[in-house]
């Protein structure tokens, strides 16, 4: 087993593609059905190592608006796969105090399998040591489109003067608002893209891809990724000298960015309705 970074060290938010399951029973000559099903026990297996770590934020994408083009069969399948986490997860959960949520549009979904994920949504909704976030009939696209329409409305509704729209106008009115950036994206199956997940809200996470499916994925293959991570140094923009500098000169060692364009080199909040409480609430998560 890798060494685990020390806690100051590691992500406060993993997102993770997980990629392979469909792969991983047809080289076993088994259903892609199987697969997931395999898959689904690794989302416990990591869910849990994850907590353990005191990872604070765990965001999996576990269906894509794209992915309802996959044959009924295979649809209905994760349906109800999903259902059956719903019930078999309710104890882990709870005995781990996890506080589940969900990104994307859960109005496609049958009936029962909303209503169960509703149900443990809400309670496990006052759990505090992780935030477990299911991506589920959700894009990067799809969701910045939304966002956009929320401000278009608003600015119709004379709500948002033009002229105040900024990161934040937008950032309020993506499914993650109260959701930190994820610090680490990591993508299992050997793909090396991003696949519409998280597009506005991974721009200066850092990405761990690996060859490994995910129903082979395990707590060795996650402590590998997050050793990974802690060896890189996330500038967000600076040169490595002034991101040294600044770190030595801040407590904590943490960075920070200071904005030249605003007086004070602070940020400005645009006239948004419930944008300040929101943005100063993001990184609390939803629970």
């Amino acid at each position: 087993m890798p060494s685990v970074p020390d806690k100051e060290h590691r992500p406060r938010h993993v997102a993770i593609i997980m990629d392979g399951n469909g792969r991983w029973a047809s080289e076993r000559g088994l259903s892609r059905l199987d697969g997931h099903r395999k898959g689904a026990d690794v989302v416990r297996d990591i869910t849990t190592y994850a907590r353990e770590l005191e990872i604070s934020y765990l965001t999996l994408y576990s269906f894509s608006v794209q992915n309802w083009r996959r044959p009924p069969n295979e649809v209905a399948g994760l349906m109800e796969l999903l259902l059956e986490y719903c019930h078999k997860e309710r104890d882990t959960l709870m005995e781990n105090e996890i506080c589940l949520a969900t990104i994307g549009d859960l109005s496609r979904l049958p009936d029962l399998t909303r209503e169960a994920l509703t149900a443990l949504i809400e309670e496990t909704a006052d759990n505090r040591k992780m935030t477990l976030t299911l991506a589920i009939d959700y894009g990067g696209r799809e969701e910045i489109v939304a966002a956009v329409r929320r401000l278009a409305h608003d600015v119709r509704q004379k709500r948002v003067h033009p002229d105040k729209i900024d990161e934040t106008a937008i950032e309020t009115r993506l499914d993650t608002a109260l959701l930190p950036d994820p610090d680490l994206v990591i993508r299992t199956s050997g793909e090396k893209r991003v696949s519409n997940f998280l597009l506005w809200q991974i721009a200066y996470a850092e990405f761990v891809f690996t060859d490994v499916r995910w129903p082979d994925f395990d707590r060795e293959h996650f402590a590998k990724a997050l050793s990974e991570y802690s060896g890189r140094e996330r500038r967000y923009g600076a040169t490595g000298a002034q991101f040294s500098a600044t770190a030595d000169a801040t407590e904590g060692g943490e960075y920070s960015v200071a904005t030249d364009a605003t007086e004070g080199g602070e940020f400005v909040l645009g006239d948004l309705p419930d944008a300040e409480s929101l943005a100063l609430d993001k990184g609390s998560g939803p629970c």
